[in-house]
């Protein structure tokens, strides 16, 4: 049978969980299928999971889902976890779920995690045994790294003695080989643009909130100097991409002979107002910094950023902040956590546009801190404009707002919504007109850019 394996989408939840329950079937006479059959995948977790680019489906011929893995980041220490991985019982046998395991390790060890971690039954010829040919040994289940899978267990009325715990290490990655960063995608909690400067550039004042979806970029390091992605994209030259242009920029300012080869798995829309490709930049720098061996600070770094875009600095140092100037003037911010629908109404906005519009407000008096803590403050000036010129972005918004109060974001055209659960954003999301992609995710502290840069330094 062919089979291919792709990043899941948020349209899979329901195909993926109808998975799980066939699966669960095979352990039907085992004396762990009461636990089993008490328990079944949470919906909104496993979308959760899918909008952080964290489960990966098996697609038959017709692109229908007939397995899936799930990674689970809570296991710290360093480590990834596998929170499910199914197949379908007719699917069996065919080599599906080892593939996917597999697809799963390499991404794992891509992305700097230093083991693989899982629980499993030690009696069941598809779980421990299965797991061992594929380079998992069991560890001490009296681990702390496994205390909270245990706790679960226990919530779950889990026979413990059934249980083993399995741990597959990851070798570093060699010279050449491709690593994976994340390039998390901001919204815009409110936009003022408060005057105009000689140069042409606009005052304004932002706060930037930061999430945990976003673009992903692979990097490679090349021996002979050049700089090359792999992937067109529609309408932007190799010359002219941000993410060449950071390896470009980087590569003259340290002098340095190594290149690079750059892959971006592009999910956060073009002309959004999210800053995909400003994110994308900072990555490529921050990426680029560490497999070049150059050391430049973070203060070096963010400059460098701010000569390719204002929006740039803000992803370089990877934590959400109050910004003015041209968006350069970062002061971080600790954020409440809350969770965000983002509508994406597929009519690109083109900021250069909206700034020469003869009824862009440019002269708005100063906000403050406080103002935007209280509430007061959360209107975005181009909001107007937007919506003048940019039907379905207008429709957008007006669907959303029946939930709440809907936003755009930077210079749009995406619009979005802030909640304080993650299931209020889904149930949102799930009621989407066929016209528009809704997508959630929630806020950050800190960028997950940064977590991947810890773990690929532990790797090196």
């Amino acid at each position: 049978m062919k089979f291919s394996i792709e990043r899941a989408g948020s349209a899979q939840v329901d195909a993926l969980c109808a998975i799980e329950r066939a699966a669960v079937q095979l352990f039907r006479g085992h004396s762990a299928w009461a636990a089993y059959a008490a328990m079944s995948i949470p919906p909104e977790l496993l979308q959760r999971a899918i909008s952080r680019g964290l489960v990966w489906a098996a697609l038959d011929g017709a692109g229908v889902p007939v397995g899936f893995v799930w990674l689970d980041t809570d296991v710290g220490s360093g480590g990834i976890g596998i929170a499910e991985i199914d197949v379908l019982p007719e699917y069996g046998r065919r080599g599906i779920g080892a593939a996917l395991l597999e697809h799963a390790c390499n991404w794992a060890r891509a992305a700097g995690y230093r083991r693989v971690d899982l629980g499993t039954l030690a009696d069941v010829p598809w779980n421990a045994p299965f797991y061992a040919r594929h380079g998992f040994a069991v560890v001490d289940k009296n681990d702390p790294t496994f205390a909270l899978a245990s706790q679960r267990d226990r919530e779950n009325g889990f026979p413990e003695h059934l249980r083993v715990f399995m741990s597959r290490p990851l070798p570093p990655l060699a010279h050449g080989e491709w690593m994976v960063w994340p390039a998390p995608a901001k919204l815009n909690l409110f936009l003022r643009i408060t005057g105009r400067r000689p140069d042409g550039y606009h005052e304004l004042q932002t706060v930037f909130r930061l999430l945990e979806w976003g673009d992903e970029i692979r990097v490679r390091v090349r021996d002979d100097g050049a700089i090359r992605r792999t992937r067109e994209v529609p309408g932007v030259p190799e010359a002219t991409d941000l993410v060449v242009r950071a390896a470009c920029l980087l590569q003259a300012h340290a002098g340095v002979a190594a290149g690079a080869e750059i892959e971006v798995d592009k999910r956060i829309p073009m002309g959004g107002g999210l800053g995909g490709g400003s994110s994308d930049a900072a990555t490529v720098l921050v990426a680029l910094n560490l497999l070049w061996k150059l050391d430049l600070d973070e203060d070096l770094l963010a400059e460098l950023g701010r000569q390719l875009g204002a929006d740039v600095p803000v992803f370089v140092r990877g934590r959400s902040a109050w910004a003015e100037g041209i968006g350069e003037q970062l002061t971080p911010m600790s954020l409440p956590r809350c969770h965000y629908v983002v509508l994406d109404p597929h009519e690109p906005v083109p900021t250069a546009a909206l700034f020469q519009a003869a009824e862009l407000t440019r002269n708005a008096p100063r906000a403050t801190i406080s103002s935007f803590a209280s509430g007061e403050t959360t209107e975005n000036a181009f909001a107007p404009v937007v919506r003048a010129r940019h039907p379905r972005v207008a429709a957008a918004q007006d669907w959303l707002a029946r939930f709440g109060e809907a936003r755009l974001s930077g210079s749009g055209g995406c619009v979005f919504l802030e909640a304080k659960s993650f299931d209020r954003v889904v149930a949102i999301a799930a009621q989407c007109p066929v016209a528009f992609t809704a997508q959630v995710a929630a806020g950050v502290e800190v960028s997950p850019l940064q977590d991947a840069l810890v773990r690929h330094r532990g790797m090196n």
